[in-house]
């Protein structure tokens, strides 16, 4: 298991300018396995956006991106969201819920991004919330509790 207390190196991304990388951990785990290229930036103090680079892989039979390739890319802001707001205080976690909202789908020849807002914050949760984005239009809306996992 990866030591959860120590930041990962913040680096910007050298093909996408104004992003950091954000595919943190092991090339064979989820993150970067499944989703692939991730990129993160903070927007406002209170917004972050998560940037996945969609691929053929992430396809389902019409064309578009999967629902599931979205919802993973939800799952994953919540938890960089919640780094990147907190200024690498959060310590990582579990997801408790995750509740989301389709109202569009996703081309898989353009960026796709989930905004991320800390609502609150307690001793041992965090809420949060976001917009799934591609191209200035809202593909869905979404929130999540996060339960933070506590020190061994």
């Amino acid at each position: 298991m990866a030591d959860v207390s120590q930041p990962a190196q913040r680096r910007e991304h050298p093909d996408y300018p104004g992003w950091i990388d954000a595919a943190f951990g092991e090339a064979e785990h989820y993150n970067r396995a499944v989703i692939g290229t991730l990129l993160i930036r903070r927007d406002s103090p209170q917004v972050a956006r998560l940037r996945m680079i969609p691929e053929e892989r992430h396809k389902n039979q019409y064309g578009v991106v999967h629902g599931g390739a979205i919802l993973g890319l939800i799952d994953i802001a919540g938890f960089a969201g919640a780094t990147e707001l907190t200024d690498g205080a959060f310590p990582g976690g579990v997801t408790i819920e995750l509740t989301n909202h389709f109202v569009g789908s996703a081309d898989p020849e353009q960026p796709l991004d989930a905004t991320v807002e800390v609502i609150r914050e307690t001793g041992k949760m965090v809420f949060v919330r976001g917009t799934v984005e591609q191209d200035g239009a809202i593909l869905g809306s979404w929130s999540s509790i996060l339960r933070k996992v506590s020190a061994r």
